[in-house]
């Protein structure tokens, strides 16, 4: 190791700001070695991730790159460290750090060698990019320039005072960028957000979605997605709309509390759509999972502005779109189950239906109960 690199690393563990988990593919791996070789790591990384092969790559992602190398891409990989960090150090400040790398190496490359990284955290992005010269250095020596710039960027991301210096060639420059995650953007496009509210990219359309207020997400939320998934042999996606039809559009910084209830524990699509006919706009074809109260509440005329007619406009536009709906049971407030059999299904729109038999699922607690249940009581 280099002479400098140690005092630097040891500062580094020192600065405890974040903890933070380390995601790299095709370049930047010797940081993670470094970063172990000095004492002090385990009080600030704790993870790296090395998705190598193209399928790990995707797997980690959670959906395909438009490129496996890009500064998009490396945002993609320090958002998913950053979900990861949270998951693991869920009371502590964290961060997200995410490398991906094309270096030299032992057949000729028709493209640039360069390299991109980012570091998330839950207020900033800080993203760099290097195109190196090529054919200028070895595979080893594009290395040690790649961990140096990741390690220098660790450094002033995490209150390391001093900077490493890197000798970089005539024509080559670090692009560096640092943005605010502060914001909160919506929009009626779908978008796929993985965590912590925030809108990264286009993902593929849900085939199956969960849609709910999630305040807060609870087992009952789990069980049913795996139980559908199961019965429609289809991956369930979670759909949070920031606007409800009763209670009007939630802050965002609500939408992000609620959002990050799903870190490292799957997809959630945030729309601005409150109604099932407003989904359906938004995603053509996909059944719909939900409880057999949300059922009932479909059909009463009085949650449409034109009333009668708004339910059969309503209607229409879901079979348009050929949506359906796979319906749960419910506990009502006397310990009966309630299932899709017991509630009046208009005849024009029963084929849209579906039941899931109470021996598969039944919900037994609402989130209106784990809400009054977590209020303190009075004295």
């Amino acid at each position: 190791m280099d002479a400098t690199l140690q005092p630097f690393i040891a500062a580094l563990h020192r600065a405890g700001r974040f903890q933070y988990v380390l995601a790299v593919s095709g370049g930047g791996a010797g940081v993670a070695t470094q970063l172990l070789n000095v004492p002090g790591g385990s009080r600030t990384l704790l993870e790296v991730v090395v998705p190598y092969h193209e399928q790990a790559f995707r797997e980690f992602l959670g959906q395909n790159p438009s490129q496996f190398c890009s500064a998009e891409t490396s945002r993609l990989m320090a958002q998913r460290a950053l979900e990861r960090a949270h998951w693991l150090a869920p009371d502590q400040p964290t961060a997200g750090i995410g490398c991906t790398a094309s270096l030299a190496t032992d057949r000729p490359k028709r493209g640039d060698h360069r390299a991109h990284f980012a570091i998330a955290t839950d207020d900033t992005w800080h993203t760099c990019s290097l195109t190196f010269t090529k054919g200028a250095r070895t595979r080893a020596e594009e290395e040690a320039v790649l961990d140096a710039l990741l390690l220098d960027a660790m450094g002033r991301r995490f209150g390391v005072e001093h900077r490493l210096s890197v000798s970089l060639l005539l024509g080559e420059q670090l692009e560096e960028t640092t943005t605010s995650r502060s914001h909160l953007e919506v929009t009626e496009d779908p978008r796929c957000v993985l965590t912590d509210g925030q809108v990264l990219s286009k993902a593929p359309p849900p085939k199956v979605l969960l849609s709910g207020a999630f305040n807060p997400l609870h087992h009952g939320h789990r069980t049913l997605a795996q139980v559908a998934e199961a019965t429609l042999h289809q991956p369930v996606a979670f759909e949070l709309s920031i606007r409800n039809a009763d209670k009007g559009t939630l802050p965002p910084t609500e939408v992000r509390r609620r959002v990050q209830q799903f870190t490292w524990l799957a997809p959630v699509w945030l729309t601005s759509a409150p109604t099932f006919a407003e989904k359906a706009r938004l995603f053509p074809g996909v059944t719909f999972v939900l409880g057999v109260d949300t059922a009932v509440r479909l059909f009463k005329p009085h949650y449409y502005p034109e009333g009668e007619a708004g339910l059969t406009t309503a209607f229409e536009t879901i079979r348009q779109q050929d949506c359906h709906f796979l319906v749960a049971c419910r506990v009502d407030g006397r310990g009966q189950c309630l299932q899709l059999d017991d509630i009046q299904v208009p005849e024009p729109w029963r084929d849209l239906f579906r039941a899931l038999p109470a021996e598969q699922f039944r919900l037994d607690v609402t989130s209106t109960q784990l809400r009054q249940q977590a209020q303190p009581s009075s004295p």
